[in-house]
């Protein structure tokens, strides 16, 4: 589904412009290009939606902290509405307008709250460049609304100063580590801390959603396997397993080139933060 867009749309459907978070993607094109593997990130608080790509409804009921994915997409533009349950597309909360979709990538889509608690639509290219033998690699995506933070593993500083809507990443030792996120600059807690399994060959994606406002802040997790080894294709990886162990029910609708997802995807890891 989604792929090229950032930016807020306003209630009663105004076009989302779109831009690109993270890893590059080649500029050259082959003659033959790969479909792009696309994950889809529900990061915005107590706002269950249906998601349409060109006119089809392809996700019903897609509940905040879910991902859905990944979905194979032929390269292509893409038109995308997010609706609230049941209500038609002309009454779209977010919409996104010839989303390009370029061959062969891996792209994650986050819908989420701005820095300023706005909702917005950002796709992020994935680093899947294989990873060194013993090594995982931990990417975490800034996509609340709340000032910048940092990301402490194990009390320690890893990332600082993130931002709304931008990532950090590193390859770092494979294995269990306690994560936490804290205020920039400072000690205070705002999110976990929760134990990430970071397992050999493997991107583990967080992101940081909710508003700070609300006191809902909550992290999302997502899987990217097989990045030990030169990969046959792109990496496929899965959403929101952490803790549950669930994959996503899809199929796909024959010679459209959008999927459909049925029985809402799984349920993504969410930690919620301390604060009442």
């Amino acid at each position: 589904m989604q792929f090229a867009y950032l930016r807020r749309v306003a209630a009663g459907g105004a076009v989302a412009a779109l831009t690109f978070v993270g890893a590059g993607i080649a500029t050259a094109t082959p003659a033959y290009a790969a479909d792009s593997k696309v994950s889809v990130v529900h990061g915005i608080p107590d706002t269950p939606v249906d998601v349409y790509v060109n006119g089809e409804k392809t996700l019903e009921n897609f509940e905040p902290g879910d991902v859905a994915g990944p979905l194979d997409l032929p390269e292509g533009q893409y038109d995308i509405a997010l609706t609230k349950p049941g209500e038609p597309i002309g009454q779209a909360i977010l919409t996104a307008d010839d989303a390009e979709v370029p061959g062969g990538a891996n792209i994650s889509i986050a819908a989420h709250l701005d820095a300023d608690g706005e909702p917005t639509i950002t796709p992020f290219v994935n680093d899947t460049a294989k990873v060194d033998a013993g090594k995982a690699r931990l990417i975490v995506r800034h996509t609340a609304a709340a000032p910048a933070v940092d990301v402490r593993a194990g009390g320690s500083p890893v990332f600082e100063g993130l931002t709304n809507p931008n990532e950090a990443k590193g390859d770092v030792d494979a294995g269990s580590v306690s994560a936490d996120v804290v205020l920039a600059g400072t000690d205070t807690v705002v999110i976990g801390p929760a134990d990430l399994n970071l397992a050999e060959g493997t991107a583990t994606i967080v992101y940081a959603i909710g508003s700070a406002e609300a006191e809902n802040l909550a992290v999302v997790a997502q899987t990217i396997e097989g990045l030990h080894s030169a990969p046959s294709g792109v990496p496929s990886g899965t959403g929101g397993q952490a803790d549950t162990g669930l994959g996503t029910w899809w199929y796909a609708l024959a010679g459209t080139g959008i999927l459909l997802l049925v029985a809402g995807g799984a349920r993504a890891a969410v930690v919620r933060s301390g604060r009442r």
